[in-house]
């Protein structure tokens, strides 16, 4: 079920209503009932996958709490071969298997193995990632193993967070599937305005962008100058509120019932460094990445010294890559950004003796504009179809650029000089308006509370500002039922 559908305006209420009308012991089967509702809304069948790994993980979990010795290490081994193989069966098999063949062709023999029609089972990597938290926080001794089975299946599967995250931890979710929650006015207001801003930075932002950005990166090599520069920096703001968009609606829908969802999302295009944009963007990954890869690697490799730190950052990277997608346009994102992480620290010392020869004043901003032109150029490498699609990209972005400008501008067509994008000038102009308008409103709420101070409001100005809101995304929001562009992953 997409968040951005009618259908989940009738099961977001009818969901939270029948949660708080319910006895407390009752919840919990309720909120698992509804959860898989939610999932098999998609590819009803693929329940079965996420049913079959909770139970392995589940008994894994009391096997590892319970044994000793390398026994343990046999049973977390179990649980993670388990998930893996799961997600390396249907999100890398034929990647795998397509680069076999092309290797096989290259010395002359064919190969065998034939490719299987398999859909990839909505947000596998997402639940994947979750259930692996709770068998190694348990190996680890951080969380005492669940013994309900049905609040295990309930933190796998909770409705808000299963598609697209946050990947959240044991820590955090585990107790709250026990804890009574009562109804609060205040937390269910909060819920319902974070869900309208996340809908908001979906249907209206997003998707909206994206009608210019798949345009372009579709047939790319119809294209040079202008067109893809703005479809590149659109794409940019189209992925943020897409995915940030989802977070938002995740934790709304969660708060409303009393549940705490983590933090995915802190403003990650002010980061002066690529480092400071991985702990502001997709923070639950980030962090998973670095708890259970990152760190583990440089704890193994410490006698390399600061080596062991960038070989762990490349290999930390280039999975982070793969974990996107099974396509080298991924991997090729992930490692140019584990490179990023690598130069900033190997010149940490002469970026410091930088940015006091320069007025902090320049240096911030320049250093902000550099760290998104960054993002921007690993983008298309993430946004493309193929290699040769982002090749092509770099190598014509600042074709033509002087002829295109004198075309918008002394052209009666705004398309011609557009090179005939089919979105006409005022779509684009309102476009470029959205951007601005985020990012002034961003920078509103970094520096005050403005959601409380709408809290507080006479009902008179706060519901004038709810259905603007609302009618914002009535009037200009795209209703296409867009997927979620992380729902692929």
């Amino acid at each position: 079920m997409l968040f951005n559908s009618f259908e989940f305006f009738l099961f977001f209420p009818v969901v939270t209503i029948i949660y708080f009308l319910l006895a407390h012991k009752y919840r919990w089967m309720w909120l698992l009932a509804a959860s898989c509702y939610f999932y098999m809304a998609f590819v009803p069948v693929y329940i079965l996958i996420l049913g079959g790994t909770i139970v392995i993980d589940y008994f894994a979990g009391i096997w590892i709490q319970n044994a000793s010795g390398q026994r343990r290490k046999l049973f977390l081994v179990l649980s993670l071969v388990s998930n893996i193989g799961v997600l390396a069966f249907f999100k890398y098999f034929n990647f795998l298997n397509e680069n076999l063949t092309f290797m096989l062709h290259g010395v002359g023999f064919q190969n065998p193995v034939p490719y299987l029609g398999i859909l990839l089972p909505i947000g596998l990597s997402f639940h994947t990632f979750q259930a692996m938290s709770y068998t190694i926080e348990v190996y680890r001794g951080n969380q005492p193993v669940e013994k309900h089975f049905g609040i295990y299946a309930l933190y796998v599967m909770f409705y808000p967070q299963l598609v697209a995250g946050p990947i959240e931890r044991p820590q955090n979710m585990l107790h709250q599937f026990h804890e009574k929650h009562d109804f609060n006015y205040d937390q269910l207001k909060s819920g319902i305005g974070l869900i309208f801003w996340g809908l908001f930075k979906k249907m209206v932002i997003a998707d909206r962008l994206g009608m210019f950005v798949d345009q372009v990166y579709e047939n790319a090599h119809q294209y040079t100058g202008i067109p893809l520069i703005i479809a590149t920096v659109f794409f940019a703001f189209q992925i943020y509120c897409d995915f940030s968009g989802y977070s938002d609606i995740a934790l709304g829908a969660a708060r409303a019932m009393g549940f705490k969802l983590m933090l995915n999302f802190n403003y990650p295009f002010v980061s002066v460094t690529v480092g400071e944009y991985w702990r502001r963007w997709h923070i639950s990954l980030s962090t998973w990445f670095n708890d259970y890869l990152f760190t583990p690697i440089t704890v193994a490799k410490r006698d390399w010294g600061i080596n062991a730190v960038y070989y762990g950052l490349f290999i930390t990277f280039f999975i982070s890559g793969l974990w996107h997608g099974a396509a080298w346009t991924f991997v090729i994102w992930g490692c140019l950004h584990g490179i990023a992480l690598i130069y900033e620290i190997r010149f940490k010392k002469f970026r410091k003796k930088l940015s006091k020869a320069i007025n902090p004043k320049i240096y911030l901003p320049g250093s902000r504009i550099l760290v998104f032109f960054f993002l921007c150029f690993a983008w298309i490498f993430f946004r493309a179809n193929s290699v040769s699609d982002a090749f092509y990209i770099i190598s014509h972005m600042f074709q033509n650029i002087g002829q295109q400008i004198g075309l918008i501008f002394t052209d009666v067509s705004f398309q011609k000089g557009m090179v005939y994008l089919s979105q006409g000038k005022a779509d684009f102009i309102f476009s470029i308006f959205l951007v601005v308008l985020l990012e002034i409103i961003q920078i509103v709420l970094r520096k005050y509370n403005i959601m409380f101070w709408v809290y507080k409001q006479p009902k008179l100005l706060r519901y004038s500002i709810y259905y603007s809101l609302v009618l914002s995304i009535v009037f200009f929001g795209v209703f296409s039922k867009a997927k979620f562009i992380y729902f692929q992953f």
